[in-house]
């Protein structure tokens, strides 16, 4: 039987998983980059345990990596900071995705 902490991190994993794989690959741009944030955080909460998500997609990098005509690129991992807190029974666990060595590092920040 796993313990709510751990059950709390567990979610957390889930959380990310899903958020991370249901959204890579959508289209943005520099005028979209609010809505899709919005869209990210609601649809994250909607998940049992999740108390608040905050979706950053960087503007800047969303524009450097326009590389054609269209005006858009895909969304990554590299283009946005993400915080998640999660609550399970009485603990709470605060994860965070940021770019870390070139790669969007999904961790645990804390356990309450």
């Amino acid at each position: 039987m796993a313990t709510d902490a751990e059950q709390a991190c567990f979610e957390a994993g889930i959380k990310f998983g899903s958020l991370y794989h249901q959204f890579a690959g959508t289209p943005v741009s520099p005028r979209s980059i609010e809505s899709l944030e919005r869209a990210m955080e609601e649809a994250i909460e909607n998940q049992p345990y999740c108390v608040s998500v905050s979706v950053d997609i960087h503007e800047e990098r969303v524009a450097a990596a326009i590389d054609h005509e269209n005006g858009y690129t895909e969304l990554t991992g590299s283009l946005m900071d993400v915080e998640m807190r999660i609550e399970y029974e009485e603990r709470v666990v605060r994860t965070r995705m940021e770019m870390e060595g070139g790669y969007p590092l999904m961790r645990i920040v804390s356990v309450e």
